[in-house]
């Protein structure tokens, strides 16, 4: 395998040293091939946010893989699940599963394209959108830690059509608006930057594209891989207030196995094949394991699970501010519901230029501290930790005291 790994961050890179191999998972913890157990704050980049192995989640998944794990065909699982997703998000009355986040974002901004006749798409650095050619234009995530601007193999002509600017600088974007009118198909955007780090958005900023898109006539795409059903029932779109045209998601409604999906109105959907000439397909796609894997994962996000996601990592970001203020760190913790990052030698983040500035071999050396003390982090300080139900108040105390010891080190 490349690197030894099938993904890259996942190669330890921008750490250091070798990735540690896990045999199994269990509520928030990972245990290792050599039998050590770590607190993780991976939670398989999202999904596991009602812990891994819910007992909920397992149960409904060794039911359903006796009677087949694809058919190739309908099953009754995908409406189920499409049901909750529309009632869960009032921006769409549509949707398609996909096998992957990637897949999702593809779909959405070729539907776009279609929806309006145009080709332009706006991205903004440092949000990340799956590895499509056209999306690794100053991408975020595995491309920030492997310091990969972009990457070999994506031609000029698969970014000739992707704009891009900073995230949260509106005036920037009414400069593109003004540069290329009416020839934007869709502004694409992470309503809470979560590739470079957890970035929450400016205040107007969502409001503003969605403004300017409407008056112009393109189309706002939220890619809500990492933040649909994870900030709130109805996701980030939800918790500001904000609509958009299309959505796409990922992670939580699968449960832990590999899912993606966007969705919109139905006038935008009806465009995707067969109800429209929009091609899009998938053997695998809505298959009953993914299905049933979100579909007992969502029933158990209820107004309560959100409440308690939302004290858990309020106690955990407060208590690692505080530890680097005692320890004499300079750096801050950004949280956005439960999702936070750690960034050394920043007083705060707000766009990708600051997330580069922020100081990564610091976050090594903070990494493999906490590793050693049984905390399993993200290995990039690019990346979101992940808070789920399965974080107790007594498990987040620990990783506070123990981040406490390992700031102290540091000095």
């Amino acid at each position: 395998m490349p690197g030894g790994v099938n993904s890259p961050v996942r190669s330890f890179r921008s750490v250091g040293g070798q990735p540690v191999y896990i045999q199994a998972a269990q509520e928030c913890y990972l245990i290792d091939v050599e039998a050590r157990r770590y607190i993780d704050y991976i939670g398989a980049w999202g999904p596991a946010i009602a812990g891994h192995a819910h007992p909920t989640v397992v149960a409904a998944l060794q039911a359903v893989v006796a009677n087949g794990t694809a058919f190739g065909t309908c099953c009754a699982q995908e409406v189920a699940l499409a049901e909750r997703i529309v009632d869960r998000f009032d921006s769409i009355e549509k949707v398609r599963m996909t096998n992957s986040g990637t897949e999702a974002v593809m779909s959405a901004i070729r539907l776009a394209r279609a929806a309006t006749g145009r080709e332009r798409i706006v991205k903004f650095a440092g949000c990340y959108h799956g590895h499509m050619n056209g999306m690794l234009a100053r991408a975020g995530s595995g491309v920030a830690t492997l310091g990969l601007p972009d990457s070999p193999g994506v031609v000029t002509a698969d970014v000739a059509q992707t704009l891009t600017v900073d995230f949260g600088d509106m005036a920037a974007v009414e400069r593109l608006f003004t540069e290329h009118r009416k020839q934007i198909a869709a502004v694409i955007v992470e309503p809470v930057a979560a590739n470079m780090g957890v970035v929450p958005p400016p205040n107007g900023f969502l409001e503003g594209l969605r403004e300017i898109t409407q008056r112009d006539g393109a189309l706002l795409i939220f890619d809500e891989v990492m933040t649909g059903c994870r900030l709130g029932s109805g996701g980030a779109q939800e918790v500001y207030g904000v609509t958009p045209d299309l959505t796409t998601l990922g992670k939580v409604i699968g449960g832990g196995i590999p899912i993606g999906a966007y969705g919109g109105s139905a006038a935008l959907m009806n465009q995707v094949a067969p109800s429209g000439p929009v091609y899009q397909a998938g053997t695998f796609s809505g298959n009953p394991l993914a299905m049933t894997g979100g579909i007992a994962t969502l029933d158990l996000l209820d107004a309560a699970a959100y409440q308690t996601l939302e004290v858990s990592s309020l106690r955990l970001a407060e208590g690692l501010q505080r530890a680097m203020h005692d320890a004499g760190v300079g750096g801050c913790v950004q949280r956005v519901g439960s999702m936070l990052t750690i960034f050394f030698g920043v007083e705060k983040v707000v766009n990708y230029a600051d997330a580069q500035a922020a100081d990564m071999e610091t976050f090594g050396r903070f990494f493999y501290g906490m590793l050693d003390r049984g905390i399993h982090l993200p290995p990039s300080g690019f990346e979101a930790w992940f808070v789920s139900l399965a974080h107790s108040d007594a498990v987040i105390d620990e990783t506070i005291a123990k981040a406490s010891d390992v700031l102290k080190s540091l000095r």
